[in-house]
């Protein structure tokens, strides 16, 4: 069976590699000509366990190909990007309207055409379905069309490509068991056949089930500072009930789900109040860190600020949305000096440095994303190039009384004892 994967980035390129791993020939997509070029040579742009031993094997194998044009198929499988534009809070739909004009012109009657990108409600059949139809061919009897939405972790996407239950959303009931009959090739999981709009807002409760619980979480975190109590023991002992699983705190959502799926949701709903509040709370985090920054570094000159970890996910390369992206443009505007690290990241908005050269003369250390290796920093060796010794720590990952042995001054986002013992 030939399946074309429309879009070779976090989601179509492990897609494709899994597919071609699975005895599918598969062919990858992209308009960007050096990921093409990388693809057809065994390697990757993406970080993820695992991901470069499977491309090789699917290149090396003949099984996986990656072009810049489509060509005919049994299957299709739409990956692309749906950014939020955000002035409107709308999808852009540009790149799903293209890849689904490009393929057109090699649908014939058979084909199985997903949407694995995640979408606002009725874009399968508003949108998607017209386009689809220009080819002359009837969708739902002559062509298939489903929305498959994705569900994958970041760091454990090939896993989870196999593993997790999917959602099967046909545009009618021939449609699901079509799309359902192909990922039953594939997916271990079990599979939930449904109609397309309900795969689409199914997808999308998720993700703001998420966003509004970690908004819950980070106003946890402001009350348990004035109230002089640590919010990380507080939602520990909290999670204890078996009915609460409260998440956790940060400097903010990033990410290309959490800050944008809600606003899908609401794309064709004006009456939401719960869902926005909390997407007003989740974007206020990095001012809340930069202030927090602003009283630790009070009475110093010309503050240097070390942003440790710019990607918005812990042990990923990945900083869409990233809240360090939001705090740094804080920072300049205030006319801090600043220095950002990231040991996975290679592409982001601002300049990265080595860890040295950022530690170099710096007064604070924000640590903002928990990568593992984060962990295992000695203070000491830090703290001896630091003007002044201080860590802030907006995911509690560090020792933190490992960090006052080296004589630093450790702040931790949400733990408000040293305030309250100020006070009283």
């Amino acid at each position: 069976m030939r399946v074309t994967v429309m879009g070779l980035g976090y989601v179509g390129l492990p897609l494709a590699s899994v597919l071609a791993t699975s005895s599918f020939e598969v062919l990858g997509v992209d308009v960007n000509p050096y990921i093409v070029d990388l693809v057809n040579k065994g390697k990757v742009h993406i970080e993820e366990p695992g991901i470069k031993t499977v491309v090789e094997a699917a290149v090396r194998s003949g099984k996986l190909k990656a072009s810049r044009e489509p060509q005919e198929a049994d299957v299709f499988i739409l990956a692309v990007q749906t950014p939020l534009d955000l002035e409107t809070k709308k999808a852009d739909l540009s790149y799903l309207k293209g890849a689904a004009e490009r393929i057109v012109p090699y649908l014939r009657k058979g084909n199985l055409v997903i949407v694995e990108s995640t979408i606002p409600p009725r874009t399968t059949k508003n949108v998607v379905k017209p386009i689809l139809e220009k080819s002359g061919l009837k969708v739902g009897e002559e062509v298939y069309l489903a929305h498959c939405p994705e569900r994958l972790l970041p760091g454990n996407t090939l896993y989870e490509l196999v593993h997790n239950d999917r959602i099967i959303g046909g545009v009618n009931r021939e449609s699901a068991e079509k799309a359902a009959e192909f990922y039953r090739k594939f997916v271990k999981g079990n599979l939930y056949l449904t109609d397309s709009t309900t795969a689409e807002v199914a997808k999308l409760m998720e993700n703001t089930f998420r966003d509004v619980n970690i908004a819950l979480a980070n106003e946890f975190a402001l009350i348990c500072e004035e109230y002089g109590v640590n919010v990380w023991e507080a939602i520990a002992l909290a999670n204890k009930h078996p009915r609460v699983n409260i998440h956790r705190p940060g400097a903010g959502v990033g990410g290309h789900c959490l800050p944008k799926d809600p606003w899908l949701l609401l794309q064709g709903y004006s009456g939401a109040r719960l869902i926005p509040t909390a997407r007003d709370i989740n974007e206020e985090m990095p001012r809340v860190v930069v202030s927090q920054i602003e009283e630790m570094v009070r009475g110093i000159e010309k503050p240097k600020v070390v942003v440790l970890g710019v990607a918005y996910k812990g042990n990923t390369d990945d900083p869409r949305n990233s809240p360090a992206e939001k705090i740094i443009g804080l920072l300049e505007k205030k006319g801090y000096r600043w220095c950002a690290y990231d040991p996975h990241v290679r592409n982001f908005s601002y300049e990265l440095s080595p860890l040295e050269s950022c530690l170099r003369d710096a007064d604070i250390v924000v640590l903002v994303t928990d990568h593992q290796e984060f962990r295992y920093l000695d203070p000491e060796s830090l703290g001896r190039l630091m003007r002044h010794r201080m860590i802030l720590d907006t995911r509690n990952v560090l020792d933190h009384e490992k960090w006052r042995e080296a004589g630093f001054r450790v702040k931790v986002l949400g733990d408000g004892r040293d305030r309250y013992s100020s006070r009283h």
